[in-house]
């Protein structure tokens, strides 16, 4: 079959790999039929985390159809059969243990295949991943023709046959990620969100944020596009390029700030000045930093005290300059985490078939798996007004 693989920094290939196979009886193979470059495969194509090896199959956000199923993940054990429509979420859920009985299912305790590595990055294991590092598990991913899902009984999300793929890819990762920033705020109906980062994540929190009932959103960014296209989902927006951030945030909220800011940005953000941006990226350059956390210390100090900031944007490893007195002495709530794709899905469905929200809004490029090289590079760039790329494997 036809993948997208890793081959180093900035360097990807569509290559001809082995087909996968049924390899444990809960497993299933998907025909995928559409699947999307994610903001955070972005980290993988700069070199950024560690442990990909070359020849990994890229992609944690896919969907389409059950061509294969184990003995245990069909029939009346897990109710899976060949022809099923499927959404297949960036996290790989047994459904059994401690943490998924809680609902916390991005940090499953069974899936990761190379836990003690997770455990030596990380103090403790998350679940295992889609194509994204072997501290993840080292799966393949669904930038591809076909993907073998493991635990497909607790994992996939069956889908109606109606909607377009456009409409229902996002259920597996970005969609539910926006929705759990912005719940994860405890909104209240006076509250004011900030949302840095208008990219795919961003566009979910904010308009999660609306849906949740918050008073006001304010978007940021400095992408005219993005900016345009926050506005149509009902923010307010900052350019960050022409203003300073916090100063514009307080005149907005007559200088108390935001109740409840949400950084959709993550490890690699800009500025906010050339000066400051220079530093971290010769801190990253010498390894005294693993990442870039401009979004998150701007959250910290622009959220109004008593306040909660919510962090939905990838972090992977080490970041210096946080702010950690004005998160003490503002008593904020800091609430984060790796989306729980599986508690949101059936609400977020719902909420589609309802019409309340289309996801297909932010998909601005539509392309052949062949092109996915390209694309990684004109998503990067933010060419063409670039929010969200979807790819066709066939």
């Amino acid at each position: 079959m036809k993948a997208l693989c890793w081959q180093g920094k900035k360097d990807l290939r569509c290559e001809e790999v082995p087909d996968p196979i049924i390899e444990a009886p809960r497993d299933a193979i998907v025909e995928v039929t559409s699947c999307a470059i994610c903001g955070s495969d972005l980290h993988l194509w700069d070199g950024l985390v560690p442990t990909m090896c070359k020849g990994d199959v890229m992609g944690h956000e896919m969907m389409g159809r059950i061509v294969d199923v184990g003995k245990e993940a069909n029939g009346s054990g897990g109710g899976l059969k060949v022809g099923d429509r499927v959404v297949v979420p960036f996290t790989i859920v047994c459904g059994e243990c401690e943490q998924c009985r809680k609902g916390n299912y991005s940090v499953c305790r069974r899936t990761n295949r190379n836990a003690a590595l997770g455990d030596a990055f990380f103090g403790h294991h998350t679940a295992g991943i889609f194509g994204y590092s072997h501290i993840t598990g080292g799966y393949a991913g669904g930038q591809a023709e076909y993907l073998r899902v493991p635990y497909a009984d607790t994992t996939l999300i069956k889908v109606p046959e109606g909607p377009s793929d456009e409409t229902l890819l996002f259920l597996g990762d970005i969609f539910p990620t926006g929705w759990q920033a912005a719940w994860q705020c405890d909104i209240q109906p006076t509250d004011t969100v900030a949302v840095w980062g208008c990219g795919p994540v961003g566009q979910f929190a904010l308009r999660a944020a609306r849906m949740l009932g918050a008073e006001r959103v304010i978007a940021i960014d400095d992408v005219p596009e993005r900016l345009v296209m926050a506005q149509e989902g009902g923010a307010e927006t900052i350019d960050r390029s022409q203003v300073n951030v916090l100063a514009q945030l307080n005149e907005m909220t007559r200088g108390e700030g935001p109740e409840k800011c949400i950084d959709a940005v993550g490890m690699e953000a800009h500025g906010p000045t050339p000066a400051l941006e220079m530093i971290d990226r010769v801190m990253t350059g010498l390894k005294m930093e693993t990442e870039r956390p401009t979004a998150v210390r701007e959250a910290i100090m622009a959220c109004q005290v008593g306040g909660t900031v919510s962090i939905a944007g990838v972090y992977g490893g080490l970041a210096n300059l946080i702010p950690l007195g004005a998160l003490m002495n503002k008593a904020l709530t800091i609430r984060t985490g790796q989306t729980h794709v599986q508690r949101w899905a059936k609400e977020l469905l719902q909420r589609i078939e309802n019409e309340e929200i289309d996801p297909a809004v932010i998909v601005t490029h539509v392309e052949s798996l062949a092109r996915g090289p390209e694309m990684y590079r004109k998503f990067r760039d933010k060419e063409d007004g670039c929010v969200k790329v979807v790819l066709k494997p066939r």
